[in-house]
C-alpha cells in the first residue's frame, strides 16, 4: 500500500474560494485519495471516486453531518435537514413526499404561470430601451427566484428579505465554526432564522403550496406531524440560494464565451442543456462532507472509521480522466452525468425546480435579447460551499 498523500491546503482560504480551479487541480493530480492535515479529515476529487462515494451512503453516511461539524460528537447550530443531513430509513419519507411534490409531472401547473412572470420581469428590465446594462445578479439571478419560488413555498410576502442570508449562512456553516464567513454570519442568525422557523408552522403558509403539500402529506401519514415543519425548513435552506447561483453561473457562461448566446438563440431547445452544463462548469455547490461508517477503501488507500471526507463535486466535474475540455463552457457536450446535483438517494431533490426556474428566465430572455455581453470584470461571492457571484455587469442589447 502505498503512503497517502498529504496537501497542506485549506479550502476555506478565501484566495481558494476565490479561484478553486488551482486547489483542485492539485487534488485530483496528488491521488484518488488525499489527506488535508490542516483539518484532520480526507479528500476525495476525481470523477469516478466522487460518483462512487455519493452513491455509497451505507458506507459514506450523511447522518453525521455534511459539514466539518460532526453531529456525533457537537450540537449543530440548527434542527439537521432531513433530506440532506438524514440517511435510510429517517431520509426515506422526507424524501419520497418531497419527490412528488417537486418532481416534473407536479411543476407542470407552475410552467405557464413562471414563462408569465419570466417575460415580466425581462420586460420590466429592459423598459422598451434597445440596449440595457445591469447587475445580472439581483436584476436577474436573484430577482427571479425570490420572485415565484417563495410564492410556490406558499410564504407570506413580509419577510422574505431573511431568505438569502439565511441559506448563505447555512452553507457557510458546514465549513469550521471559527471561519470568518461563518463569524460574520453568526450576528444576525437568530433573527433571520426565527423567521424561516416561523414560515415552516402550517398556519403561516398559504392553502395551496409546496409548504400545504408538505402538512397534508403528514396529515395522510406519509410523514410525521413533527417532520413536517423541518421538511419545510430544507425547502427554505436549499432551495434558494443554490438556484440563485445556479442562474448567476448561465448567464456568465453565456455572456463570457464567445459564440454561446447566439448559438442558444439558434437552437433555444438547447436552454436545459445550457443550464446543466453551467451547474458541471461552475458548480454553485462545490463540496459537501461525508463520515466513514468503518474503514472504507479507496483505491489502494483506506478512509478509517468515523473520519470526514470531503467530497469535492466541483472538481469532479472538470476532471479530465472523464470530460473532454473540461474547462470549456460548451453547449453541444452531453452533461447529463454531472454530479453539481449530486448523486444517489442525497441528489438534489429540487432540481428540476431550479431547472424550471432557469428555464423560464433564459426563454424569456432569448426572445428579446439579442446579444449578452460582459460589461466589466465580476465579483465573486465568497462561501465556504457554494461558488458564486457578487455582482456580474451585462450589456443586454435588444
Amino acid at each position: 500500500m502505498s503512503a497517502l498523500p498529504a496537501l497542506d491546503l485549506d479550502p476555506f482560504d478565501p484566495e481558494v474560494l476565490r479561484d478553486p480551479l488551482p486547489a483542485h487541480a492539485a487534488l485530483r493530480d496528488a491521488g484518488p485519495l488525499v489527506r488535508l492535515a490542516r483539518y484532520d479529515t480526507y479528500a476525495i476529487a476525481r470523477y469516478a471516486d466522487v460518483r462512487a462515494a455519493l452513491s455509497d451512503w451505507q458506507s459514506f453516511e450523511s447522518s453525521a453531518g455534511v459539514g466539518l461539524t460532526n453531529f456525533r460528537t457537537e450540537t449543530p447550530w440548527r434542527p439537521p435537514s432531513l433530506l440532506l443531513e438524514a440517511d435510510p430509513p429517517a431520509h426515506d419519507a422526507p424524501r419520497t413526499v418531497l419527490a412528488k411534490i417537486l418532481g416534473p409531472r407536479a411543476l407542470r401547473r407552475l410552467r405557464e404561470d413562471w414563462a408569465a412572470d419570466a417575460v415580466s420581469l425581462v420586460d420590466d428590465l429592459l423598459g422598451g430601451r434597445s440596449e440595457v446594462e445591469v447587475d445580472a445578479v439581483p436584476t436577474l439571478a436573484a430577482a427571479f427566484p425570490l420572485r415565484v419560488f417563495p410564492d410556490a413555498v406558499g410564504l407570506r410576502a413580509d419577510g422574505r428579505e431573511h431568505l438569502l442570508p439565511y441559506g448563505d449562512h447555512a452553507f457557510n456553516a458546514f465549513g469550521p465554526t471559527d471561519n470568518p464567513l461563518v463569524l460574520a454570519g453568526n450576528e444576525h442568525m437568530a433573527e433571520h432564522a426565527g423567521w424561516v422557523g416561523q414560515q415552516c408552522l402550517r398556519e403561516n403558509l398559504a392553502p395551496v403550496g409546496f409548504g400545504a403539500d408538505i402538512w397534508a402529506a403528514a396529515d395522510r401519514g406519509d410523514l410525521t406531524h413533527a417532520q413536517a415543519p423541518l421538511v419545510v425548513r430544507s425547502l427554505l435552506t436549499a432551495g434558494v440560494d443554490t438556484t440563485v447561483h445556479g442562474i448567476g453561473a448561465v448567464l456568465h457562461a453565456l455572456a463570457a464565451t464567445p459564440g454561446a448566446w447566439d448559438l442558444l438563440r439558434a437552437r433555444p431547445e438547447l436552454v436545459r442543456v445550457a443550464f446543466d452544463e453551467a451547474v458541471r462548469w461552475e458548480s454553485p455547490v462545490q463540496a459537501f462532507f461525508r463520515t466513514t461508517v468503518r474503514d472504507v477503501p479507496v483505491a489502494d488507500a483506506v478512509v478509517p472509521a468515523g473520519a470526514k471526507l470531503l467530497v469535492f463535486f466541483a472538481a469532479a466535474n472538470r476532471d479530465p480522466r472523464y470530460w473532454a475540455d473540461p474547462d470549456a463552457f460548451d453547449l453541444t457536450r452531453d452533461p447529463s452525468g454531472h454530479v453539481g446535483f449530486g448523486m444517489g438517494i442525497h441528489q438534489c431533490v429540487g432540481q428540476h425546480v431550479a431547472r424550471l426556474e432557469a428555464e423560464s428566465l433564459l426563454t424569456a430572455l432569448l426572445a428579446r435579447v439579442t446579444r449578452l455581453e460582459l460589461t466589466g470584470e465580476p465579483v465573486r461571492h465568497l462561501n465556504n460551499t457554494l461558488r458564486a457571484w457578487d455582482s456580474l455587469p451585462l450589456r443586454l442589447t435588444v
